[in-house]
């Protein structure tokens, strides 16, 4: 069953006038090309394995910070201004999140490293599909159950080695005003690591009102969605981390979806 989130505006069309559009674009694309063609590559040559060992403060790892300092340039760029609510589980987390778009991958890494399940198509996608492979994404081939058996073996051995790994139950993006059911086979991995799941809320715009404006639109391709959210205004984006659920907190994999879905359908449903 799916759950409506609350209603927006005009969303299914690109906001503001084309003079305030254009003007974006002419400041917002020279900033990208300088974070892609200057702060990438700066970011790249600190990541390398002499590096891995080296900690930022408070113990996090130099490259997850330099990614996560990225990611949220990145989304400064485009004008998402972020605000983190809640505080995100430390050590080997499966961490479930609601899905509108590509953007919801860039937006949590600046919060927390983590490495993604994500459809194999995006390794494909210029530029984006390179990023994910350095981000430790974990590939996907939709409807084939082989594909999905691997993916379930790598998230277990990352969760038992102590890393994180991120997911979208819903299996896919939508409209932005609905928050579909929840897939429980991808909570296995969690259950048999014995390792906490944190729900996490992605609210784009004002008590979530932009959901529908950054999901991609009926037959909009990834390089079209990009363009017109660099033309977008900026907007306040709230990355919200719920309370975990804990290793006994339920009893099984059906029953963790069901409780994770519940709390991210509840915050957003909420304006703060």
């Amino acid at each position: 069953m799916n759950v409506p989130l609350p209603p927006d505006g005009a969303l299914a069309s690109p906001s503001g006038d084309a003079l305030a559009r254009s003007f974006r674009y002419l400041y917002r694309a020279p900033l990208l090309l300088w974070h892609l063609l200057v702060d990438l590559p700066l970011v790249l040559l600190l990541i390398t394995p002499l590096t891995a060992g080296l900690r930022w403060r408070g113990g996090e790892r130099l490259d997850h910070r330099l990614i996560r300092a990225w990611s949220a340039g990145l989304m400064r760029v485009f004008g998402f201004r972020l605000h983190r609510v809640g505080t995100p589980v430390s050590g080997a987390t499966l961490f479930v999140a609601n899905h509108v778009s590509w953007v919801d991958i860039v937006v949590l890494h600046s919060q927390r490293m983590m490495g993604f399940v994500a459809k194999r198509e995006i390794s494909q996608w210029p530029l984006v599909g390179w990023l994910a492979a350095r981000g430790e994404t974990i590939y996907h081939q939709r409807g084939n159950q082989e594909s999905l058996g691997g993916v379930l073996h790598e998230m277990l051995a990352r969760l038992r080695a102590g890393r994180s790994v991120g997911v979208f139950p819903e299996g896919r993006t939508r409209d932005g005003r609905e928050l579909g059911p929840f897939h429980a086979r991808i909570f296995l991995a969690a259950v048999e690591a014995g390792a906490p799941v944190q729900p996490v809320a992605l609210r784009y715009g004002v008590g979530g009102a932009a959901q529908s404006i950054v999901a991609f639109q009926p037959n909009e391709s990834f390089f079209a969605n990009f363009l017109r959210l660099l033309g977008e205004p900026a907007r306040s984006t709230d990355v919200v981390f719920l309370a975990p659920i804990e290793p006994g907190d339920a009893d099984g994999r059906r029953r963790i979806a069901e409780i994770a879905r519940e709390r991210i359908a509840l915050a957003m449903r909420r304006s703060t």
